[in-house]
């Protein structure tokens, strides 16, 4: 890949065929279900030059993600106990708060960040977020850095 890489966040059903299959080679390969491109390919039917072009420049939003720092960004109700279930749930997922940074609450709710170390997930990112997201109190959840 070029030193000046730009990245996008892409929903894959917007994506070319040829880069699922991509991904999903990769997968049979990682997973030890395909020992060889080759056999991993044929299973796909992709070519392997496909493979070889692509096989750099996907990868799933979670492997992307995996043992980064990043920044959760999340409007919450001014309720008490609402943040310290949310830090319950990053606690027992295995993420690493660096920081937490907390605005006023204004109209009810505030805008916390919270920015952690993912390394030791026990579960996906996505998978985190949407235990976020579900929280009662918690009005919005995104990943805002990473």
């Amino acid at each position: 890949m070029a030193v000046n890489s730009k990245f996008y966040i892409v929903e894959a059903s917007a994506l070319p065929e040829v880069f699922l299959k991509v991904a999903e080679t990769k997968q049979l390969l990682s997973s030890g279900e395909c020992q060889t491109v080759g056999e991993a390919t044929r299973r796909m039917g992709i070519s392997r030059s496909a493979f070889y072009k692509y096989k750099d420049s996907i990868a799933p939003l979670q492997n992307l993600m995996a043992g980064r720092i990043l920044t959760f960004q999340m409007l919450l109700k001014d309720k008490a106990g609402v943040l310290s279930s949310i830090l319950s749930i990053f606690a027992d997922s295995g993420a690493n708060i660096l920081t937490i940074n907390q605005s006023i609450p204004q109209n009810g709710c505030a805008m916390v960040m919270i920015t952690a170390e993912t390394t030791e997930l026990h579960c996906t990112v996505e998978e985190l977020l949407q235990q976020v997201e579900r929280t009662s109190g918690v009005v919005r959840a995104e990943i805002s850095a990473g």
